[in-house]
């Protein structure tokens, strides 16, 4: 292939990957996933094409470069426009976070070239070293799973419906697995294309049995209302506009309340402050649960190690990230703290070294780094609610970030012992809490929605999301946004919330975790240790004196 056919198809696969995933559009967003899912991986399967491994690594890493850097460039308004940085570290910025991406796909493209050099890169295996480079994305370095490739295709309802057994890591399979069928084809080799099509066939017509045969059956719900405040990033630490923020929350929280609200959910740090550390803030804010009669949870800054009655701290002070659930009576019931936290957004990795160079952006928690909660957890809500079954409910309340890790987000949801061997319920309904106002009018909002509404078909669970600037939505247990609000815009949004059995077990992947992705590991390697085996096989035995040496049999490519 030449140079210059190699550099189109590159190019094409930069703009197939910015449009696989949503992007903003007017007032609204497009979002071409279900079409250009399997396109994205056939591309790079092409530019890869008859590329020994070292040069595959080079160019995927190349490719993919450019493609991750159009998905990501949100971080230029992250870091120039609301984190006062120059351009140039803006640019930079969107170069080292996409490097950081390409670096998998690298991998990728030089296990493909391992794979191709010992005629063992068929469709199965090319799968399922994609899966297992996708899920090694979602923890190495602490991980970053965004634009993963599964959520291009969450418009396929077919198999978005294998999340609750694969997670989203199952969605990336059939898409590559689609994207080497074709890619078989056109190098001529259609029994293995043939055999490829057929197992996607098959993928959709049992996708489409479970979509059809789920119906979640009558639950009952709670009547929950998420705020979107619309508060502007560049004010939203502002002193001055801190009564302002209380006024807007407080009046859509009447407004919610007066559509028979039982539970308002606030978004991530709404409050520009801490109960923890304003008494007169803590009473606020137990005083609307009481004027209103319902409950809130509300995302606001924790504070452990400040005595708020003497004003100062009583040993060493930490600052977290939370959300606070607030009962009808005006009582604090629980705090949870976020335990995912964003490099270099919330906390400096390596501060020792880099702590001189660089600093955390969110400087609104606190002007050094925002400590991690001990673990993802659920919360009790009231017993005084009102819920059919007389069950308390348990939620749980990702923050932000925490939204874009599956194997983070079933742990709310899952059931497990307590710390006296005692039961505890895993979450019934997420409340997802977050902030965007950070991504400005970029896809990123939409695409962060993507993912949250996997996280709902993954644990079969309805999530309220409520953000500050959007978007804020109700998303049902299989993953389907029901009710949504427009970016930048201030809006509430009120429903009968239906609520997870709670004795139901979970979902395989609830119970399980990532245990199909760790099967493509497993069958990626049983796959590796035959090429291993073969390669061995075909090298010379050494030659008695005086016998000529074979010539090594090619290995086909």
């Amino acid at each position: 292939m030449s140079r210059r056919r190699r550099t189109l198809l590159a190019a094409l696969y930069a703009v197939a990957s910015f449009f696989a995933f949503p992007q903003a559009m007017g007032q609204g967003s497009i979002d071409l996933g279900v079409v250009l899912a399997p396109a994205v991986p056939l591309l790079l399967l092409l530019v890869l094409r008859q590329l020994p491994p070292r040069r595959a690594a080079g160019v995927a890493f190349a490719t993919g470069l450019a493609g991750h850097a159009a998905v990501l460039h949100w971080i230029y308004v992250v870091t120039v426009v609301y984190g006062n940085g120059a351009p140039p570290v803006g640019v930079a910025a969107v170069l080292l976070l996409a490097a950081f991406v390409a670096a998998f796909t690298a991998l990728f493209g030089a296990g493909f070239g391992w794979l191709a050099a010992r005629d063992l890169d068929s469709p199965l295996p090319v799968a399922m070293w994609w899966t297992a480079v996708d899920h090694l994305r979602s923890f190495a370095f602490t991980g970053f799973p965004w634009a993963t490739l599964g959520y291009a295709w969450h418009g396929n309802a077919a198999v978005r419906a294998f999340a609750p057994f694969t997670g989203v890591y199952g969605l990336s399979f059939a898409a590559v697995l689609t994207a080497a069928a074709a890619f078989e084809m056109r190098r001529g080799r259609p029994r293995r294309a043939a055999l490829a099509a057929a197992a996607v066939a098959a993928i959709h017509g049992v996708g489409l049995g479970l979509a059809a045969g789920d119906a979640a059956p009558a639950a009952p719900s709670l009547r929950v209302a998420v705020l979107q405040g619309n508060i502007e990033q560049g004010v939203k630490w502002d002193p001055t506009w801190a009564e302002r923020t209380w006024e807007i929350y407080a009046s859509l929280t009447a407004a919610a309340a007066a559509r028979g609200a039982e539970v308002v959910v606030w978004p991530e740090t709404a409050v520009p402050g801490s109960p923890d550390a304003s008494l007169d803030l803590r009473e606020r804010l137990a005083e609307l649960a009481r004027r209103h009669r319902l409950t809130l949870v509300v995302g606001a800054v924790g504070i452990d190690g400040f005595d708020a009655v003497a004003r100062r701290p009583r040993g060493t002070v930490r600052y977290y990230d939370s959300a606070y659930v607030i009962s009808p009576a005006g009582e604090f019931l629980d705090r949870y703290d976020k335990t995912q936290l964003v490099p270099f957004g919330e906390y400096v990795p390596l501060r020792a070294l880099l702590g001189r160079f660089v600093k955390a952006l969110a400087t609104g928690v606190t002007s050094g780094d925002v400590s991690p909660g001990p673990e993802p957890r659920a919360v009790a809500l009231p017993d005084t609610l009102d819920v059919e079954d007389g069950r308390r409910v348990s939620v749980g309340v990702p923050i932000c970030y925490e939204l874009i890790f599956p194997d983070l987000v079933r742990r709310f949801v899952r059931a497990r012992e307590g710390p006296g061997g005692e039961r505890r319920d895993g979450a019934r309904v997420l409340f997802g809490v977050t902030n965007d106002a950070w991504y400005g009018r970029t896809g990123a909002p939409y695409q962060f929605l993507v993912m949250t509404a996997l996280r709902s078909a993954e644990t079969r669970t309805w999530t309220a999301r409520a953000a500050n600037t959007g978007v804020s939505a109700f998303i049902d247990e299989r993953g389907r946004v029901q009710e949504r609000t427009r970016i930048f815009e201030r809006d509430f949004l009120v429903r009968d919330v239906p609520l997870r059995p709670p004795d139901e077990r979970g979902t395989f992947y609830v119970r399980h975790g990532d245990r199909f992705a760790q099967a493509c590991w497993l069958g990626i390697a049983v796959v590796a240790a035959h090429g291993a085996r073969r390669s061995r096989k075909r090298r010379p035995a050494a030659n008695p004196p005086g016998v000529p040496h074979a010539p090594e049999e090619p290995i086909p490519s």
